[in-house]
């Protein structure tokens, strides 16, 4: 009887027969990603919100490594979601598309009461949207608590506008 000292065979045959595992490896294409990658996720509700991971304002934690969404191929969509503005709205506009909804750290109960911005203060406004963000100056016509709306006019319009303050000298017009 013959021993066989080597497992492997290197047959025109067999080399084909073990491609599809070793093509990664030897530069074939590789295929798109299977589900949205969570950090994703966590980099657009950063920039929705302006606040990173675990502060104020930011979202409370990391989006769970876990989770499997389908790949969304363009630009995730974020918006606030209810009226105390403590969620932001994620998701995939495509047409078999998936929805999350983040939690954000809330200020403390003592902060919230409190009025940051007064009327006549400088104030930032931002607008952001699907792939954007566009910030100018104003004047705060109202004074506010964060999550507050207020009247502030800008100096390229004559006319007030509505934003809603997300910290101090700082408000953020939402664009969905």
């Amino acid at each position: 009887m013959r021993k066989m000292t080597n497992l492997l065979c290197f047959s025109p045959v067999a080399a084909l027969m073990f491609t599809p595992l070793f093509a990664p490896a030897l530069g074939a294409r590789s295929e798109p990603p299977i589900f949205t990658n969570p950090a994703d996720i966590d980099r657009a509700v950063q920039q929705f919100t302006g606040a990173n991971i675990g502060q104020v304002g930011g979202a409370r934690t990391p989006t769970d490594r876990r989770l499997r969404l389908a790949y969304c191929d363009g630009p995730l969509m974020t918006s606030w979601h209810g009226r105390a503005g403590q969620t932001v709205r994620v998701e995939c506009p495509e047409v078999n598309g998936w929805r999350i909804f983040v939690s954000t750290r809330p200020q403390p109960a003592a902060q919230t009461a409190q009025r940051i911005v007064r009327r006549g203060d400088p104030i930032t406004v931002a607008v952001r949207g699907r792939g954007f963000s566009v910030q100018q100056s104003g004047e705060a016509l109202d004074s506010g608590a964060i999550g507050d709306w207020i009247a502030v006019r800008t100096a390229r319009k004559r006319e007030p506008i509505q934003a809603r303050i997300e910290r101090p000298g700082f408000a953020i017009i939402p664009a969905s």
